[in-house]
């Protein structure tokens, strides 16, 4: 598991984030896989208000910060800044980071769900496949089974020229019935609680 970046940011006796370690006892994330993988949207009040979205891969979620959040809108991309891995545990974290501390602020579970690979639709192994080599090659196609977003999503990894640092992706809604031009975000409330970020 690539924890180490995650890890090293934190410091885990001053925040309730999930460590990433396997202790007995700990909370293990809710949603039932199946043959589908699990994602989560979190809605984070941080020095300024983002969303993070997340991608259940290799043990890991693969991390993005989406600033201004998902889109239904085919037209709109969301720029979508990789960030480093997560532990599956935070599938479920809702919580406030404490002021000194990594990403200080209050996070709710603002979507979640399931998703596979947009071209595999009955062979698990496979769709995990086609989404690790999507991961490598810049682009993932993918479906999401989720409570607010539903549908075909795809995230493009910009080219190098236009990012220096090699972190900036586009998260774009697809066409299909679940596109609308709707905004997505006044539906503000974690899935998880209810509560709303003040």
């Amino acid at each position: 598991m690539a924890l180490t970046e995650y890890k090293r940011k934190r410091k885990f006796d001053r925040t309730p984030e999930p460590t990433g370690e396997k202790d007995v006892g700990k909370k293990r994330p809710k949603l039932k896989t199946g043959k589908n993988l699990r994602y989560v949207v979190q809605k984070h009040k941080a020095s300024r208000l983002h969303y993070d979205f997340r991608l259940e891969q290799g043990g890991v979620l693969k991390s993005w910060a989406v600033p201004k959040g998902p889109s239904l809108d085919p037209e709109e991309k969301r720029l979508a800044m990789m960030t480093e891995d997560h532990p599956l545990d935070y599938l479920n974290f809702e919580g406030t980071i404490p002021k000194g501390n990594y990403g200080a602020g209050e996070v709710i579970v603002w979507d979640h769900g399931l998703y596979h690979s947009a071209d595999v639709v009955d062979d698990p192994e496979e769709s995990r496949e086609k989404l690790k080599e999507g991961l490598r090659k810049g682009r993932l196609d993918f479906i999401l089974f989720g409570k607010k977003l539903k549908g075909r999503f795809a995230l493009i990894k910009m080219k190098r020229k236009e990012d220096v640092r090699g972190k900036s992706w586009l998260l774009m809604k697809q066409d299909d019935e679940y596109a609308s031009t709707r905004d997505i975000a006044e539906d503000a409330s974690s899935v998880i609680s209810g509560r709303e970020l003040l």
